[in-house]
């Protein structure tokens, strides 16, 4: 796996892969294991960079580190600071198999953490209790934006504003789109002639998406490289604060993988 990075001053930038999880079991390969590496290829000697911000395991595109303890400090107050005013500051891209009802609105669900089938899934949870709150579900919100329609799938714009795991994979889920490459939530997404519905979180193992022939087609792909299939969502932008409170904050972009440039082509997936 192959990352860009760009450094300045004490902040540095990487264009993640898709499937480089951030945290893990010791000496596995992860975000945190190549920064000591990291930090002395570029001269920082004792300083130790540390994770502001990342997408999880499974997406790809920014991640924002930082050497010095006072400029992360200052970032996660910023971060913490607009999402609590409902303002975004990460930008996501996902290509979703099937395409919202509304061309943009915003997505609220009450989501938890259940062990179903031997894995750790979030699920969402209907009219939550004052009691559900305090033992860890947690009302989830976010912004969607359709950006190019084709071949019965959308190019998305997702912006959270809140942070829990798995957030936009549900969220789409929800909406009946999930993202393409999403081998944990789109099996919870059945359809009956032609129509989509939920089916209950509890009764569907995770396993690999079913895409219809028509659809691998378009991508050239065959059932079982469709079960290989990366999940498509990308930490395309994210903003940081001015250098001072009247200053426009700064957008950091981070390039899209090759895969998902290739799968915008062959759905014809261009920006309206």
């Amino acid at each position: 796996m192959a990352m860009q990075y760009c450094f300045s001053g004490p902040l540095v930038t990487l264009n993640k892969p898709q499937g480089l999880p951030v945290t893990g079991k010791p000496g596995e390969l992860t975000l945190l294991s190549v920064l000591p590496e990291l930090s002395q290829s570029l001269g920082l000697r004792q300083q130790e960079l540390q994770v502001v911000r990342a997408p999880g395991k499974e997406s790809s595109g920014l991640v924002l580190l930082s050497s010095c303890p006072q400029t992360a400090s200052r970032l996660q107050k910023f971060f913490i600071h607009s999402r609590r005013a409902h303002r975004p500051t990460a930008t996501y891209w996902a290509v979703t198999n099937g395409v919202p009802a509304a061309s943009e609105g915003q997505i609220r669900a009450a989501l938890t953490l259940k062990h179903i089938g031997g894995v750790h899934v979030v699920v969402p949870v209907k009219s939550p209790s004052r009691r559900d709150i305090l033992e860890g579900v947690k009302r989830t919100l976010s912004h969607f934006r359709v950006m190019a329609t084709g071949s019965g799938c959308a190019l998305i714009q997702l912006q959270p504003l809140t942070a829990f795991s798995s957030q936009l994979q549900v969220h789409m889920m929800l909406q009946l789109c999930p993202v393409l490459g999403d081998h944990t939530y789109s099996a919870r997404v059945g359809m009956v002639l032609g129509q989509r519905f939920l089916l209950p979180a509890e009764s569907i193992k995770p396993q690999r998406q079913a895409l219809d022939d028509a659809l691998l087609r378009c991508l050239c792909l065959t059932a079982t490289q469709a079960a290989q299939l990366p999940l498509h969502l990308h930490l395309h932008r994210l903003l940081l604060p001015g250098s001072r409170p009247t200053v426009a904050p700064v957008e950091l972009q981070a390039p899209l993988p090759q895969y998902f440039s290739r799968t915008l082509q062959r759905l014809g997936l261009c920006q309206e």
